[in-house]
């Protein structure tokens, strides 16, 4: 029920547009002729030795329970490296799957040339994300607004199992059908829990754990997703999907970056509370096999909510003090962040910028900490930075 067997469309001439070589070398399929992999994707030969799929999965899309499935990917299959390491290689717009419901299952060679820019940029960002192997001219027109090139994209995840899988599963299958994608996705991705007293609670506090961290390191450096639905939440903790998508500039913590998002749901500061909303409705999913006692259930998952917050707050509150050059666990500091927050909103200062200043020796001269209403907040933070050296050179004494 998870998946339906389809087979890439094939094309005339599809050509090599961009090949990620280091990527390459790393999933140990490099080659000189980056036409093997043209060979390899779109010949009539592969057609018939490769079982291709595309997943069904369900999800909340703007707040709103949806059936769903991949309309425009398809796993070409799980490939494993020299040193034992699995990975989904997946094409981005190589055709209709029974889940396209009236696309074409296509993609423009713009739009997966941006994903490929902004994975790779996360990736670099030391973020958890999709891998971008290749990008593929079809060489066949795309009909949007305008007529565009079309475009795929080779995607390399550790896993494209998301909280939508573990919906599709509990409000669309049987509680057998949850067991077994429950059973599969530990020993997939968290091998580690699999002899755990509960493993399915283990899960859960996995993905809270591993999506908290993605999400921070997003704040942590701008990012905004533009489209946080469950079936984008991946199990691993990878970031994926970049549609509409963006590094935010001047900080507000209301951007958007989707033109659908009219209430903004989905904004720069509304990301802590979504990744906790989308996590609610994966403990949804797993409350029937959480316990035999359906009210202890309830309360194994409840317990895990519970957690989030402060699992939230260590971890952000650490990565932004880190950001300025303070160490987390020091009484008061936390403060500093909040208030330099709302400086940078008031003042309209460029996100990156502002830390890139903070982080110099001598900050530049035309820089807007320079500014008078942020002098008291600067002296705050340059005592707190002076008191951490004296603790740290007590301590090394």
């Amino acid at each position: 029920m998870f998946y339906s067997l389809v087979k890439p469309a094939l094309f005339a001439k599809p050509e090599m547009y961009l090949l990620n070589h280091p990527l390459s070398g790393a999933l140990d399929v490099s080659t000189k002729n980056p036409d093997d992999f043209i060979t390899l994707f779109f010949s009539e030969e592969s057609h018939k030795n490769i079982k291709s799929f595309a997943q069904a999965y369900a999800g909340h899309q703007f707040g709103f329970f949806t059936r769903l499935g991949d309309g425009r990917a398809i796993i070409l299959g799980e490939h494993i490296t020299e040193s034992n390491h699995r990975f989904d290689i997946q094409l981005k717009g190589s055709g209709r799957t029974i889940y396209s419901r009236g696309g074409d299952g296509r993609a423009t060679l713009k739009s997966m040339l941006r994903e490929y820019l902004i994975s790779e940029a996360m990736y670099f960002l030391n973020i958890l994300t999709s891998r971008s192997l290749a990008v593929i001219k079809t060489n066949q027109p795309v009909y949007r607004e305008t007529v565009q090139e079309g475009g795929i994209l080779v995607r390399v995840m550790q896993s494209h199992i998301r909280v939508g899988t573990f919906e599709y599963a509990a409000h669309l299958g049987r509680p057998d059908d949850l067991r077994a994608l429950t059973d599969y996705t530990i020993k997939r991705l968290y091998l580690d829990i699999q002899q755990e007293e509960n493993p399915a609670v283990s899960l859960l506090y996995k993905v809270i754990n591993r999506q908290i961290e993605s999400v921070v390191h997003w704040m942590r450096v701008g990012f905004i997703h533009g489209v946080m639905n469950t079936d984008n939440t991946s199990i691993s903790g990878e970031t994926f999907d970049y549609g509409p998508c963006a590094f935010m500039n001047i900080y507000d913590p209301a951007m958007v970056y989707s033109s659908i998002d009219g209430n903004g749901r989905y904004s720069f500061g509304n990301q802590p509370g979504i990744i906790k909303w989308n996590i609610a409705r994966f403990v949804e999913a797993l409350l029937p096999i959480l316990h035999p006692d359906s009210r202890i259930s309830l309360e194994l998952a409840t317990e895990a909510m519970n957690e989030f917050d402060t699992i939230w707050k260590e971890k952000y509150y650490g990565m932004m003090l880190t950001k300025i050059g303070l160490k987390s666990g020091q009484p008061g500091q936390n403060i500093l962040v909040d208030e330099l927050l709302d400086l940078m909103k008031n003042l309209k200062m460029d996100y990156t910028n502002t830390f890139w200043d903070l982080s110099q020796e001598k900050i530049p001269e035309k820089s807007p900490i320079h500014r008078p209403g942020f002098k008291p907040w600067l002296e705050k933070w340059k005592h707190a930075i002076e008191n951490s050296s004296n603790m740290q050179r007590q301590k090394s004494g």
